[in-house]
């Protein structure tokens, strides 16, 4: 077991010593998961130009094995490969933390990078329940790392130039935002619980914070998604990219109260998370974000709505937007502007690594945090199957222990998320 006391240096000495303060000028990063979004970033670095992919993580060799044979192929870059994305941090030659593992893991690697002199890029959603999320943002701030959430399209120029428009006043005050979720599941069946987990994977890394259990087969490596005590459902899963847009456009942090209604629908399997959910999000204002998810079958597109005292604005899945005002029946569209590329999301965080400044930042981890707060509070609602009342200044429930019991986890040793960052 490795001694989390061995890699935790100063910020000031992590700050004095970059590895990509050289000829190159490119930011040194391990990447923690490589599943879909872990390869996803090593290609997003190899095209970004600024990012140098030095090691791999991640508990099942056979991907971290496969991941680096890929970037050899693509780049001629060996990089070294752990089972355990400690080791990552105890690496001087690593810059920053990229963590793309199963939401339990995403907080507590966050933090431990902080207190290792590591900046993060932490994947979405940023933790996996909200006292870890504002743990992750102390850390931050307490080390004075560069941590960026993985919400992509605040980087993008058409979602930007959308958010924009509506930031300043087009469609006048926000008074409720929308958005729709389609994305068709199958059953994932039932898995029987292994023995022992094969020798492949290092289980007890895999499941680190989360509830010592058996192995099945339905946890790795997608369907963790499903179960509580690794994933936060489809509402943590991709939900949290279409509540970052209607929050950032509203300019408000978390909302005073939250209702939530589904479940799983269409067919019973192992999972317990809902395939079907409809949230509304309500601040002590009265205005709202109104969202839904669907797992089964449906052909209407994913899109937001954003409602304002002047106009309404309508935001197809690609970013796209078209305004009608007033009683108008036209509808104008915004300017055909790029999509975004990829790889332009990690590079703003590259960038503002080397400028040593978080507010270049489009994803600061703050905003993801309150962003991936929605989805908790979301949850949190769906699980009790009715509405809490959140004081968003104490970050805590109403008079609703029940509630508040959901905030946080009791952590599996040594995979302590600290009270104290």
């Amino acid at each position: 077991m490795v001694n989390r006391r061995s890699f935790l240096v100063t910020a000031a000495t992590a700050a004095s010593s970059y590895g990509w303060q050289g000829a190159n000028d490119r930011v040194r990063i391990a990447i923690a998961g490589m599943g879909g979004r872990g390869n996803a970033l090593m290609t997003e670095a190899l095209a970004s130009g600024n990012v140098e992919v030095a090691a791999l993580a991640d508990p099942d060799g056979r991907r971290a094995e496969t991941a680096a044979a890929t970037l050899l192929q693509k780049s001629g870059t060996r990089a070294r490969i752990y089972s355990d994305g400690r080791k990552a941090l105890e690496d001087k030659e690593i810059d920053a933390l990229a963590v793309a593992t199963c939401n339990h893991w995403h907080a507590l690697l966050g933090i431990w990078a902080c207190q290792a002199g590591k900046d993060a890029y932490v994947e979405k959603p940023i933790s996996h329940n909200l006292y870890e999320g504002r743990k992750l943002v102390q850390a931050a701030r307490k080390y004075k790392r560069i941590v960026q959430g993985g919400t992509q399209r605040r980087t993008w120029p058409r979602f930007r130039h959308a958010i924009e428009q509506i930031r300043a006043g087009v469609i006048g005050d926000v008074y409720q935002t929308t958005f729709n979720f389609p994305g068709a599941r199958n059953s994932i069946g039932f898995k029987d619980p292994a023995t022992t987990p094969p020798s492949w994977l290092n289980w007890d890394a895999w499941l680190g914070p989360a509830p010592m259990q058996k192995y099945h087969e339905n946890l790795v490596h997608y369907n963790w998604h499903w179960f509580w005590d690794f994933g936060n459902g489809e509402l943590g899963n991709n939900g949290i990219h279409l509540v970052d847009l209607c929050r950032w456009a509203m300019k408000k942090g978390l909302p005073a109260r939250a209702y939530s209604t589904g479940g799983r629908f269409g067919y019973k399997d192992q999972a317990e998370t809902p395939n079907t959910q409809a949230v509304t999000w309500t601040y002590a204002d009265g205005t709202s974000v109104v969202g839904q998810l669907r797992g089964l079958y449906t052909s209407e597109p994913m899109s937001w709505n954003f409602y304002g005292a002047k106009g309404h604005l309508h935001m197809f899945a690609d970013g796209r937007y078209e305004i009608r005002m007033g009683r108008e029946k036209q509808s104008t569209p915004g300017p055909d502007l790029p999509v975004g590329k990829a790889e332009e999301h990690l590079k703003n965080f590259a960038d503002a690594v080397r400028a040593r400044d978080q507010s270049k930042l489009n994803a600061e981890v703050e905003e993801t945090y309150l962003s991936t707060g929605f989805c908790h509070l979301g949850n949190i609602a769906h699980r009790l199957g009715r509405e809490v009342k959140f004081d968003a200044t104490r970050e805590r429930f109403l008079s609703d222990p029940a509630a508040d019991a959901m905030l946080t986890r009791t952590y599996r040793k040594p995979y302590i998320v600290p009270a104290q960052v």
